[in-house]
Order: C-alpha cells, then structure tokens, then sequence
C-alpha cells in the first residue's frame, strides 16, 4: 500500500502515451513507427516539414481528425481528484499533445511537447503567437500563411530536434517535489525520461504506473503494473488517505 500524501507533499505527475492510447488515440509509434509507409521521423521535424509541408499537415490533419472521437478516461479523472486534493502543490506535466486532460478538468498542467489543435508560424524569428485551431489541411494549397511574416502555419508540436516546451517551469517543480508520478510512460524518451532521476536527487520518492515496466523502472521506489484507468483509482485512493489509517 502507498504510502498517504501529507500537508507537505507537492506532486510532480508526468503522463505519456500510454494514458491517452487508453482513450483511444493512436500513439503512432507502434507497428514499426510508421505512417502510411513514412517514419515518425519523416513527418515529424523541420526538415520534414520544409520539404513536404503537405504531407505533415497530412499526418497531423489525421491526428485532429481522430481526437475528435476520443474521451477522458479514469486515469485522467483520477488525476483531477488529486489536483483538487493537493491544489497549488500539484503539478501535470504530459507528454501527449491532445487535451484529454483539460477535458477531464485538469488545470494546473504543461503540454512539453505543445498542443495538437493549436497552429504557429513555422519561421523561429517570428513573435506571432500560437493560436487555438481544429481546422484539417490536406493539400498544400489548403495551408495557410502567416499573417504577420507570411512564412507558412505549422502545427504546435515540438518536433524530433526541436526543444520541448515550459521546460524552465518543468525543472522548477520538479526541484521541489517531494514525489513523483509517472503514468503510461516508456521511460526512454529524453528529456522526460530523466525526470525521474531529477526528482530522486532532490529526494522525493517516485511511483510508476503502467502495463509494463519502463526502461528506467530502476529509479522508481514503486511500480505498479497495469492499465492505468484500472489500477489508478486505487492508487490515489491510498495516496488520499488519512495519514493516520
């Protein structure tokens, strides 16, 4: 049995793909990593996107397609009954770019690798911001350009090469708290794989929760094997305990 959060606890949760493939979505990895015969890596850089924005637009158009058939699942309304328990001593941070997490009521999160229905200006020095949009582009015709600069509009995504975003705010709770969560996590993609590690060295104690064991399962004091909309309520209902059952 998991050990009861207290008054002092403050709670660093990162969500992976194995949360969201629980709803439904696709993680794409699977199947030898491929889509419709290209690699992730083919559709999912700058380079890619520089010499076939179409077929990227492609990709992601499809992505947006299928999110709007998928839901919240236990997993991320358990996540909700600890951030209401915990309040400003909780912390999301996910891995998965849809928003079944604010669908399920979650509020206090980051998206390190952005948000699937958000679209940004593809040139770097631009100070357009990224901007809320569901629409699907499927030609290159269909792209649109920048209203500032006129480069063309790329998808939110942080893309193989590229920096994941709000990690200065992501290294800063990790820094103070005092446990760790890690739902549906491979545990081999960086940064988010070191997490765990960084956590540990500033002492808090760090559960794992998924079908199988990550790669870095030896870093976690816990792992607790299964899908995590079956397995994550009874973990939090131990965690919300009172100290003293």
């Amino acid at each position: 049995m998991s050990k009861p959060l207290t008054q002092q606890d403050r709670m660093f949760v990162l969500t992976g793909a194995g949360v969201s493939a629980e709803s439904g979505v696709p993680t794409f990895r699977g199947a030898g990593g491929l889509w419709r015969g290209h690699r992730m890596e083919e559709v999912a850089t700058p380079q890619a996107f520089q010499s076939r924005p179409d077929l990227v637009w492609q990709f992601y158009s499809e992505r947006r397609k299928r999110a709007e058939s998928v839901f919240p699942n236990p997993a991320h309304h358990c996540l909700v009954q600890i951030e209401e328990f915990l309040g400003d001593r909780f912390f999301l941070c996910t891995q998965n770019v849809d928003s079944l997490h604010e669908q399920a009521g979650s509020r206090r999160l980051a998206h390190m690798h952005g948000r699937l229905m958000q679209t940004r200006c593809s040139r770097q020095s631009c100070r357009s911001t990224p901007f809320a949009d569901e629409r699907l582009y499927l030609s290159r015709a269909e792209i649109p350009t920048c209203p500032q600069c006129g480069a063309l509009l790329r998808p939110d995504i942080c893309w193989f090469g590229e920096v994941p975003f709000l990690m200065d705010r992501i290294f800063e709770q990790l820094r103070v708290c005092t446990v760790l969560l890690s739902i549906g996590t491979s545990g081999v993609v960086e940064p988010a794989a070191s997490f765990v590690r960084m956590a540990h060295l500033n002492g808090a104690r760090a559960i794992y929760v998924g079908p199988e064991e990550p790669a870095n399962s030896m870093f976690f004091d816990e792992v607790v094997l299964g899908n995590a909309g079956e397995v994550l309520p009874r973990l939090v209902k131990e965690l919300m305990r009172p100290a003293d059952q």
